[in-house]
């Protein structure tokens, strides 16, 4: 974070040396303010506005190859390449899915990886009229001098990893990093990952992919809503103020936060009116409506529960397209269903553009909850989790 806190200190003026440095009271002053994206920034836009369309989120399905393997094993399968291949063909060829999903967040692995028909899953995603996306970040490892806290590497080569993206068909990307309640979170872990979050964005925009900015706040913890509160509102004001340091265009970004909840462990819970109500006020407090879509992660809350927290909501018009990123939110019941059997891959199918309806409906304020099954309203949290 030495980068961070010499933005705040040495780069800038000081106050005796700016006033110095002012013009006469009569002189005009020239004042500019760089946002660049260069040539890729009507582009930017556009991806932005399509991923960010009426009804319709992003299906994350970048968990990375050990991260997969859990999801498998937990269905009886050995982590293969081949049964990883088997599951990710099953998500991105379900008939009709983009009439409900506007992107998908791959791992590298699935963006160079073909079907088991042989077709390429972009291919195949982009004829559903479903934007690629990417997972760039290299995960999260200890930092230094915090309480146990985390940061994200990956920044180095991230430029020509970028390119070599886009020219894959990969149309925006995906940076998570976490803050810990529990752990602070402290003021080292929010400035590292608000300026690493800044230097991906700026990478990404530089090369023609649309960021998605994922400051992810864990549910870990025994705290109330209003202590989440307090730390997504310190957490997004770095965010951005980092976001403009680096000449970002808003406009050419996607966000992904968490909802503004109790903590997994606190007994006091919060009704999706509730969620909606210290959410949206969050949103309005910290984020410019030049932001083109706010895309919520799910973040281990139930299949049902993340649903109808997305469609509180969406009850009253807001500033921004507010739809979802789901990955176990959209895929637990489609997993358990398909069982790593062919015979259930259309059921499985099946389950997984339930799902995607039903957000879909949310992202328009219309989705009732009616006829959810038991396993859609099962909590998914994990301690500490990580792609």
């Amino acid at each position: 974070m030495a980068s961070a806190t010499l933005l705040k200190s040495s780069f800038l003026p000081k106050r005796s040396e700016w006033v110095a440095a002012r013009p006469a009271v009569n002189q005009p002053m020239a004042v500019s303010f760089t946002v660049r994206a260069g040539a890729y920034s009507d582009e930017l836009v556009k991806t932005a506005k399509t991923v960010a369309s009426p009804g319709r989120g992003i299906l994350a399905m970048d968990e990375s190859n050990a991260t997969c393997g859990k999801r498998l094993a937990s269905i009886g399968l050995e982590n293969t390449e081949a049964n990883r291949q088997a599951y990710r063909t099953l998500l991105v060829s379900a008939p009709g899915l983009g009439q409900y999903i506007s992107g998908a967040i791959l791992f590298e692995e699935t963006l160079y990886q073909s079907t088991v028909e042989g077709k390429k899953m972009v291919d195949v995603l982009t004829e559903q009229n479903i934007m690629p996306g990417i997972k760039v970040d290299k995960g999260l490892v200890p930092l230094s001098g915090s309480n146990d806290e985390s940061w994200c590497q990956g920044l180095d080569g991230l430029a020509s990893r970028c390119a070599a993206y886009y020219q894959q068909g990969a149309r925006f990307a995906k940076w998570r990093t976490v803050v810990s309640i529990p752990n602070g979170p402290s003021d080292l872990a929010v400035k590292e990952a608000a300026w690493g979050l800044a230097r991906y964005a700026s990478i990404c925009q530089d090369n023609g992919l649309v960021p998605i900015v994922e400051p992810e706040i864990l549910l870990d913890g025994e705290h109330g809503i209003d202590r989440t509160f307090e730390v997504a509102q310190k957490v997004w004001a770095e965010v951005f103020f980092y976001l403009a340091e680096n000449n970002v265009m808003f406009e050419g970004i996607l966000l992904k936060p968490s909802m503004v909840t109790p903590g997994a462990e606190c007994k006091d819970k919060a009704s999706p009116e509730q969620v909606a109500e210290y959410t949206l006020k969050l949103l309005k407090r910290r984020i410019p409506p030049s932001v083109p879509g706010i895309m919520f992660l799910s973040g281990g809350q139930s299949e049902v529960e993340a649903t109808l927290n997305l469609n509180a909501m969406n009850q009253s018009p807001n500033p921004w397209h507010v739809s979802f990123s789901y990955a176990r939110a959209l895929q637990n019941t489609c997993l358990k269903t398909w069982g790593g059997r062919p015979e259930n891959v259309k059921a499985a199918q099946d389950a997984l553009l339930i799902r995607a309806k039903a957000n879909s409906l949310a992202q328009l304020g219309k989705y009732t909850g009616e006829g959810e099954s038991a396993d859609a309203k099962e909590g998914m949290y994990v301690k500490n989790y990580s792609y």
